[in-house]
């Protein structure tokens, strides 16, 4: 069975967000830095630590 990343991220996001209950702002703040690291100097460090 083939599942696209996209979905399985949405599907483990939604179960996250209803069971564990962050506050919305957690969850914000954790998305924006998420896309601002993904698109700075940083990119190729955190690649490195997480592969």
């Amino acid at each position: 069975m083939d599942v696209p990343l996209w979905f399985a991220l949405i599907v483990v996001g939604y179960l996250g967000c209803k069971l564990a209950r962050p506050p919305l702002w957690l969850v914000l703040v954790l998305l924006l830095g998420g896309y601002l690291i993904a698109d700075s100097l940083l990119a190729p460090v955190v690649d490195s630590v997480v592969k």
